[in-house]
């Protein structure tokens, strides 16, 4: 694959790209460096919450710049200590590490959670997971995972999660034993194909694991920062885990997570943890800005009311088409399509302008940013409309 402008085969090959070299970015639209405008549905997996180059984060990253831009993890910093209190503030818990990327995020929290296994519970080390959940790239968040691709990869894997099923209460029972130390999920599925927990599982397991003296940790990778319509998806089910791991929308952009834990969970000793660019002013800068405004209450309420829009819209297409089911909640949303038509339909879409997500073969996920138009999410549905009308998909009702 040749581009006349840019060089390609210096960059590692991990996976299939559009030839296409993005350039700018702006709310929910792109522009290829042939000027070609895309309308963005995938926002860099959630990543970018408030959308492409939001003038608040461009503002807050210039004007930290030009103070500093890391004393070392060593010293404090201002905009750190800052984010670190607004989180606490706005959620359930007493402490935060700061990381990169979300897998060091829940890299931490097995590591947090092996600690309190080792201080408090006889040496207790293993994390139950879920069957269909991701929870990172690297070797010990590849094993917490229960994604099949990941199966055969870098062997040996890392040992210690044995795997429950999403909304199965007695499947986890099962597992739990004197080796257990925490239970550890995604609240919602996103690479399984957007599989929610119900609230009253969610409820249910906080139950079971505080009977049972086990941290409860929620993956808020993907859900967290405003994404289903509350600040937390831990919200929801009005409950209180003892660990939670926030990546993707929190620096709106920028490399940055977090690892949040309540005061009795929080149990690192000094030299346990740690890392090179972990709680950078830079970075905290841009997640300041982005907390902000997603942390307005009636910045979530707006969340939530297009989500629905968007929901109700994805209903009315199923219905036209023949399809399946609309799964999730706020703005993370997936279609069911009944048949493996995701791929065909993504490089159509991008051919058009659109770009859309198939995490698995026979659904399409929407990760639009937190404040996008109902005139941009009327845009897609016509365009996915015309799709799979082409494709002869339509089974009209109307």
């Amino acid at each position: 694959m040749t581009n006349a402008n840019y060089p390609f085969d210096a960059l590692m090959e991990i996976t299939a790209r559009p030839s296409a070299v993005f350039v700018r970015g702006e709310g929910s639209l792109l522009w290829d460096d042939a000027g070609k405008r895309y309308l963005d549905f995938i926002q860099g997996w959630a990543v970018n919450c408030l959308g492409h180059s939001p003038p608040e984060i461009a503002e807050a990253l210039a004007t930290q710049a030009k103070l500093l831009l890391t004393p070392s993890p060593a010293f404090y910093n201002a905009p750190s200590l800052k984010l670190a209190k607004a989180l606490t503030d706005k959620s359930c818990f007493d402490r935060v590490f700061f990381a990169n990327s979300g897998g060091e995020a829940n890299e931490g929290a097995i590591k947090l959670a092996r600690k309190y296994g080792a201080l408090h519970r006889g040496g207790a080390y293993e994390i139950i997971t879920f069957e269909g959940g991701f929870h990172g790239r690297t070797l010990a968040t590849m094993s917490a995972s229960g994604k099949k691709a990941f199966e055969p990869l870098f062997e040996p894997k890392v040992p210690g999660f044995p795997k429950a099923r999403l909304n199965d209460l007695a499947s986890v029972q099962r597992l739990i034993s004197d080796k257990t130390v925490a239970v550890m999920l995604e609240p919602i599925q996103g690479e399984a194909g957007v599989w929610p927990a119900t609230d009253q599982f969610l409820r249910d397991l906080r139950d079971l694991t505080k009977s049972h003296g086990l941290l409860l940790i929620f993956d808020e990778i993907q859900t967290g920062m405003g994404r289903t319509g509350k600040l937390f998806h831990y919200e929801h089910a009005g409950i209180e885990p003892d660990i939670m791991t926030l990546g993707k929308g929190i620096g709106g952009g920028v490399p940055l997570a977090a690892l949040l834990a309540t005061e009795h969970a929080s149990c690192f000793e000094h030299g346990d943890q740690g890392g090179t660019f972990n709680g950078n002013p830079l970075m905290c800068a841009a997640g300041l800005a982005v907390l902000d405004r997603v942390g307005n209450v009636d910045f979530l309420k707006s969340v939530a009311d297009s989500g629905l829009y968007l929901g109700s819209e994805l209903q009315r297409l199923s219905a036209r088409h023949g399809l399946g089911e609309v799964r999730g909640r706020g703005l993370l949303l997936a279609l069911d399509l009944k048949h493996p038509i995701g791929a065909s339909i993504v490089a159509q879409a991008f051919e058009k302008g659109v770009l859309l997500n198939s995490p698995q073969a026979d659904a399409l996920r929407f990760m639009p940013a937190l404040n996008v138009t109902r005139a941009e999410i009327a845009e897609m549905i016509d365009g996915l409309d015309a799709i799979l009308t082409g494709m002869g998909a339509a089974r009209r009702v109307a």
